[in-house]
């Protein structure tokens, strides 16, 4: 069932030979390939105060980069916003789309390394959930990764997370991302 073991990542071996099973005897799926799978994990930043001082776009893309070991893509503004003084086209955020093995790694990192680091930390809440299968959530800290030199940090940022998966339905993605790891609230 599993794939090439030698590039392989521990959740992705996990996901394969333990959650899967589990997922379609829970749900009584009638085939494996109605379980959910992660399709990819985005990293979005938005540094709204880099149009004052550009250089807090450098340090927020050199943190990311850190964070996730992929080069983001800055982003820039759709449309003029009045109220922040920002115009369209302007560079506003930075973001990174994780794949395959580098998804899986970092999602490791963050629930087992990142995620205990947070001061008062009772659990992930699950009203993340869009709907559609996909669950967002936040991070107030880039601090609480390891990755980071807390010497270099000028700001504190945070960044939300996006898990996007192949599924319609939120029950069976709570229940793949809990069985991954994830630490949500207790119910």
């Amino acid at each position: 069932m599993a794939k090439n073991e030698k590039n392989q990542a521990r959740l992705e071996k996990q996901y394969y030979e333990e959650v899967l099973p589990s997922m379609v005897k829970h749900f009584k799926m009638k085939n494996i390939m109605q379980a959910p799978k992660l399709k990819k994990i985005i990293l979005n930043m938005g540094v709204g105060d880099s149009v004052e001082d550009p250089k807090l776009l450098d340090e927020a893309v050199e943190e990311l980069t850190v964070i996730s070991g992929q080069k983001p893509v800055i982003t820039k503004a759709k449309k003029d916003i009045s109220n922040f003084k920002i115009r369209k086209g302007e560079k506003i955020g930075c973001k990174v789309t994780l794949r395959k093995v580098r998804m899986y790694e970092f999602m490791d990192r963050l629930f087992n390394v990142a995620l205990p680091r947070v001061r008062d930390f009772r659990g992930v809440s699950d009203s993340g959930f869009d709907g559609k299968g996909n669950f967002t959530m936040g991070i107030r800290e880039q601090t609480i990764f390891p990755e980071v030199n807390y010497e270099n940090v000028q700001r504190i940022r945070g960044f939300n997370i996006t898990f996007v998966t192949d599924s319609g339905k939120d029950e069976h993605v709570y229940y793949l991302l809990k069985a991954l790891g994830m630490p949500f609230q207790k119910r």
